[in-house]
């Protein structure tokens, strides 16, 4: 079988333990049986969406992908790659929940802000939270939070998680 990935899914094929790979941004480039993509990208092969956002999902698109080499990954094989990541580790089995409100740009920001515990609203919000790549839209003035988006930030997951989680935790 002929996985192709991209770039931002690298990692997570890594660590599910598969090592014949080819790495495109754009998988229908390739002749490949398998793209394994983020989950709002669509390609014309077969695919294996995953999510990557939250540790939550690191955690089960290491498990659905390691099923590709016919030896799933345990539980605690995955929660391995969590430990030098201590706010992956913090929130990857976690359930919190905070009296702070926040009006959200993004879909992928809405699972993490989610992840946190913020409340999810539309008016008399706290904080408003965007991904650079949306400076422009936005129409508030205050309290402002910028996140990182894919391409201006670690394709590895777990800093991901570090830099975007380390910068939400400074509004609770």
């Amino acid at each position: 079988m002929k996985i192709i990935t991209t770039p931002m899914c690298e990692e997570i094929v890594k660590l599910a333990g598969i090592t014949d790979y080819v790495v495109n941004k754009f998988p229908d480039e390739e002749d490949g049986d398998l793209a394994i993509l983020l989950s709002e990208s669509k390609v014309e092969m077969d695919a294996m969406p995953i999510k990557i956002n939250t540790p939550k999902q690191v955690f089960e698109s290491i498990k659905k992908v390691s099923k590709i080499t016919g030896n799933e990954l345990s539980d605690m094989d995955v929660q391995v790659f969590f430990e030098e990541y201590p706010l992956a580790k913090k929130y990857l089995n976690s359930d919190f929940k905070r009296n702070v409100d926040v009006k959200v740009y993004s879909e992928f920001l809405k699972d993490i802000v989610s992840d946190l515990g913020f409340n999810i609203v539309s008016d008399n919000f706290d904080y408003v939270i965007y991904p650079d790549y949306l400076k422009d839209a936005v129409k508030e003035t205050e309290n402002l939070v910028e996140i990182p988006s894919h391409n201006s930030i670690s394709k590895n997951p777990f800093e991901k998680i570090e830099e975007r989680y380390a910068i939400l935790e400074t509004l609770i």
